[in-house]
Order: C-alpha cells, then structure tokens, then sequence
C-alpha cells in the first residue's frame, strides 16, 4: 500500500512535527529502501497506489513492479480489495512505513499462512503493519468492518473481524506517524 509522495498528502502527522516537505521527503526515500529490500522470487509484489490516476501513471514507482489503484473508501475497503486483486494463493498486505521492514519478516508472515488462516504483523501503537491471509480468492466480505483506525484499537478490530479464522501474529515493529516514531531506537524483530 503505497501513497504518492507530495508534501501535505502523506505522512501528515509527521509533517506536523518535521514539515511537509521533511515528512515526504523521508516517506519517498524509506518506500525506496523498502521496495528494495523486499524483492524476493519467493512472491510476487504488486504496489497498490494512491491517489489512483497520479499513482499509476508515477514515475517514483519501479517501472518493472504492476500496480493497482487503491480506490475509494477507508483503509479496510482498500486493502481489502488489493488482497482480492492479487494471483491466487496467500496474500499479505504491507505499509510503507516500517523501517525495519526486512525479507525475514514478510517470509515468517508467509510461512505463518500454512497453518492459519490470518497473520497480522503488530505494530507498536495497536495496528499492524502487515495482514495476511491464506487464500486471496477467499477474502470474507466483513474483513476489517467496524475497525478504528488510526487508533490502539486498530489490530484488535481487525482480528475481531475474522472470528472463526485461526490467526497468527509474527513480528512486532514499529510504524512511523509522528517524529517520536522516527527518532526511536527500540524496534525488536522477537516473533510474539
């Protein structure tokens, strides 16, 4: 899940912090460092973008990765219809703004999937930074109802919203949305 780098439209809340033009600048650099870090020929990345025409047509993105418009609605709807949009087989979705985001931790989520149904990846102030499930032909239409996002609720929210699934959590890392996130040295990769 990938937002267009412009000053004002992404990571304001960190903007309000460092600037506008600081908190971009930083986002279009870690989604560069991410997006390298990440490739592997053990799956297949495919970049859901926002805002949709701007995104798609971005030179920022690797020409070589497919990509998709997010679309309206909140962030449930959106990473709801990624996950359906991807090849079949299990899926997960990412944020862009995990710094210590490594190939290790998207092939413990992975690897999480054989024996369940959902992994989420729990992030620091109560969300998560990754979602994942076992079958992408097979997102439940209440995925993510009801959830507060932006909020400590976020994770429990979405798990509650697959109560039959049987639910793996891997990695505890750290999201960044204000500069206390980003001047931070705590992040662990310990499994939960």
């Amino acid at each position: 899940m990938l937002k267009e780098p412009r000053p004002g439209r992404v990571k304001t809340r960190l903007g309000r912090d460092i600037g506008m033009i600081r908190a971009a600048w930083w986002f279009r650099h870690q989604c560069v460092r991410l997006l390298r870090e990440i490739r592997d020929p053990r799956w297949h990345l495919l970049l859901a973008v926002t805002p949709d025409r701007a995104g798609m047509a971005s030179r920022i993105w690797p020409a070589d990765l497919a990509r998709i418009p997010q679309g309206g609605g909140d962030l449930g709807t959106r990473m709801a219809r990624a996950m359906r949009a991807a090849p079949a087989g299990p899926v997960c979705v990412i944020g862009a703004d995990i710094p210590a985001l490594r190939r290790r931790h998207v092939a413990r989520a992975f690897a999480a999937l054989g024996a369940h149904d959902a992994v989420f990846g729990p992030a620091r102030d109560g969300g998560y930074w990754l979602v994942g499930l076992k079958h992408s032909h097979r997102v439940p239409p209440s995925i993510f109802a009801d959830v507060r996002w932006s909020s400590p609720h976020a994770l429990s929210d979405s798990m509650a919203s697959l109560p039959d699934a049987r639910i793996a959590l891997v990695d505890h890392l750290r999201d960044i949305d204000t500069a206390a996130d980003l001047f931070a040295d705590d992040d662990t990769q310990n499994p939960c």
